[in-house]
Formats: structure tokens, C-alpha cells, sequence
């Protein structure tokens, strides 16, 4: 699995104009699951995410979590977080899981932070949708689930 998270005043995100999840002081995750993803990556990821010290202290230091904070979540399945642009001009997504396999996992991932996190917002999974935010930082980080197995390993 890959994660990007953009540390957010506030997120929303809409789909067929529609209001489907909003966020405020947190994280905005975008959430790509690969075709090799299993439930340990869900695992790994939410764990990782929860605990995270992305926020700052009272020094300025990124030292406290989302959990720290009391901040919230807004999860946005992206599949396309599996691009592949080696060759031509348009990109592939065969490394992306199938669609119900990557929505099964995908909800999995979001039941596993809401056990760990107090507020945890979604998009709807699969459709086309509009992100508002207030970026802040701006602070970004690209996370994936194969680089804690090989620290776990």
C-alpha cells in the first residue's frame, strides 16, 4: 500500500457534488493499494499513520501525532498512487489492485485507524472526486507498506 499524507487545516472532498467526507486540523491521506497488498500492509500503514509525529510541539519540533493532537482523518482511496510512467507518455495502473480487492482492502485500512484515531472521515471509494484543503505546512509525506515489512523483517 502507499500513502501520501498532507498535514491539512481542513480537507473535504466531494463527489457528483456532493459533500462525502470533510476533515479539520489532521491529516488528508491518499490511499493506493497494489495487487500484492494483504491485510499486514492495512496493518503496518494505520499503525504507522496513528503514531506518526508529523505535528509540531510547543518548541516548533515535529514531535506529537494525530493521536497527540486530537487531529482528524480524511482517507481518499487514489489508485493511481500506482502509476506507472517508465514508458510513453501515458500512464499504466497494472500495479494497482483490482477494484474489489483494493476497496476491500482499502476499508479495511479505514476501520483499523478508526480503532486507533477519534475522527476518521472517507471519500467514496472508486469515484471521481474533488479535494479542498488548506495545506499546512506545507508538510507532505509518501509512505508504503513494503518499506515496513523491511524494517519489520
Amino acid at each position: 500500500m502507499k500513502a501520501v499524507l498532507q498535514r491539512v487545516s481542513r480537507a473535504s472532498v466531494t463527489a457528483d457534488g456532493v459533500l462525502a467526507g470533510s476533515a479539520g486540523k489532521g491529516l488528508l491521506i491518499l490511499l493506493g493499494v497494489g495487487k500484492e497488498d494483504t491485510e499486514e500492509d492495512a496493518l503496518l500503514l494505520a499503525n504507522k499513520i496513528a503514531a506518526f509525529r508529523i505535528f509540531s510541539d510547543e518548541n516548533g519540533k515535529m514531535n506529537l501525532s494525530l493521536k497527540d493532537i486530537g487531529g482528524q482523518a480524511l482517507v481518499v482511496s487514489n489508485f493511481t498512487l500506482y502509476a506507472s510512467y517508465s514508458h510513453g507518455n501515458r500512464p499504466d495502473f497494472l500495479q494497482s489492485a483490482p477494484p474489489k480487492e483494493a476497496e476491500r482492502l482499502y476499508e479495511h485500512f479505514v476501520s483499523l485507524l478508526r480503532e486507533r484515531l477519534d475522527f476518521v472521515a472517507t471519500g467514496v471509494f472508486g469515484a471521481d472526486m474533488q479535494i479542498d484543503m488548506g495545506a499546512d505546512g506545507p508538510v507532505t509525506v509518501m509512505m508504503e507498506s513494503s518499506l515496513l515489512k523491511k524494517k519489520k523483517g
